[in-house]
């Protein structure tokens, strides 16, 4: 293998690295807005507060927790 083909694997390879966060943090995205959607419709429906503000808080955390675990280069 030659200096010009390791280059290009690993172009190929931080490429899919690169995708793959990006596609686990919009993934964790849009856990969190079907989730703040999934409270709002609660809240609407009459849902106890305590249960909204609490799974709401859940959500939050879990969002900060997926962004720590995902790197960013």
């Amino acid at each position: 293998m030659n200096a010009d083909e390791a280059h290009r694997r690993a172009e190929a390879l931080f490429k899919k690295e690169q995708q793959l966060r990006e596609a686990q943090q919009a993934m964790v995205e849009y856990q969190a807005e079907l989730r703040a959607m999934r409270d709002k419709d609660c809240a609407v429906a009459g849902a106890p507060a305590g249960s909204r503000r609490r799974r709401s808080e859940d959500a939050a955390r879990q969002l900060e927790r997926a962004r720590s675990v995902i790197p960013n280069p």
